[in-house]
């Protein structure tokens, strides 16, 4: 059974789960997963890595068009799946920002 995407409103921001797929050419959000998360691809070699995370703030911080440090992993530092978390926006402005409804 597919889960739907679903971000959850916080007090200071939104909160959305992420599937990190490694060694991709281009680092870009590609979707949703079949467990209701967003599938993002990223150059790094190892998802658990510190580089990776990095990349994964990064990268949402530059399509969100936020400050770096809005931008959290909330969970899941050292796996592929990962809940984030974007301070000071809510969960429209993310849907609306990520072209994804939940």
């Amino acid at each position: 059974m597919d889960r739907k995407f679903q971000i959850t409103s916080a007090k200071s921001g939104a909160a959305f789960g992420v599937r990190v797929v490694t060694r991709a050419e281009v680092a870009e959000i590609n979707g949703t997963n079949e467990e209701g998360a967003l599938r993002v691809r990223l150059t790094s070699d190892s998802a658990e890595a510190d580089e990776a995370n990095a990349e994964l703030m990064a990268l949402f911080a530059s399509v969100l068009g936020v400050k770096a440090n809005q931008v959290e992993i909330v969970a899941g530092h050292q796996s592929r799946d990962k809940i984030m978390c974007v301070l000071d926006v809510s969960a429209a402005e993310l849907e609306s920002k990520l072209g994804i409804r939940s």
